[in-house]
């Protein structure tokens, strides 16, 4: 049997009368490339909030590396190597791209507290960030100050900035969200060359960029997991063209 870098086991949770997540199942095998697509509403993002402990589930367990961490804070489980991506950009404008990346690897290594007094003393910590950096390709890029960075470099600094707590699992929350064509693809080009020993589940709604990068695809709809498979099972799927490929296509 596969172990799971991650694994949800029954995973249940609800709003008042509204089912978010409704008795969920899934294992992500080590080194894994997962895509999560689903219509609006169909409880992606949340499945991730449950995961990273933003939710606490009403019933289930969440098993990190065979560990429970179900009940376990965001910031234990991040210290656990799980780490993830927002839909929204949550950097630091002024920080140039280095430094943003070098006070994360400082956070993980709890001397963020006098990273900027003696900013030269972390050299180890610096060089890890521009390390980072390179997998991504945003050395080149590395004193601009985040705000000037094109849109798709930002989503690519979020992703260092996971990468610094050093993730066993990478959970990526609609990464190319409004993000151009021509960045998207260059984003998930360096998504697709992170090490493997990263598991990686993405959210997408581009199923172009699904199908290249994903060896396997989660569908959800309304809370629950309809079907997972490889690209061309999902792609052939008649229950999935019926409730999100086929009306996206019709759209």
């Amino acid at each position: 049997m596969t172990a799971s870098a991650l694994a949800v086991r029954g995973i249940s949770k609800r709003f008042g009368s509204l089912i978010v997540a409704a008795d969920i199942d899934l294992a992500l095998p080590l080194g894994a490339r997962y895509a999560l697509i689903g219509p609006n509403g169909a409880g992606k993002t949340t499945l991730i909030n449950l995961m990273t402990g933003m939710l606490r589930p009403d019933a289930g367990q969440i098993l990190l590396g065979g560990e429970d961490v179900t009940t376990l804070a965001p910031e234990q489980r991040v210290r656990r190597g799980l780490a993830r991506t927002y839909q929204i950009n949550s950097l630091f404008p002024r920080l140039t791209v280095l430094e943003s990346v070098a006070l994360a690897v400082c956070e993980r290594r709890r001397v963020a507290q006098t990273f900027w007094r003696r900013l030269p003393a972390y050299r180890e910590e610096i060089d890890e960030a521009r390390q980072i950096l390179g997998v991504l390709m945003l050395d080149v890029v590395c004193h601009r100050p985040a705000r000037e960075l094109a849109y798709g470099q930002q989503r690519l600094l979020e992703i260092a900035l996971a990468l610094a707590s050093r993730p066993r699992v990478l959970l990526l929350d609609e990464p190319a969200a409004g993000v151009p064509r021509d960045e998207s693809k260059e984003l998930f080009a360096a998504i697709g060359g992170l090490s493997h020993d990263i598991t990686v589940l993405f959210i997408e709604h581009d199923m172009e960029l699904v199908f290249r990068f994903a060896a396997r695809v989660i569908v959800m709809v309304g809370g629950s997991i309809l079907v997972e498979g490889t690209p061309a099972e999902i792609a052939s799927d008649p229950q999935v063209h019926a409730v999100y490929l086929g009306k996206r296509e019709r759209g």
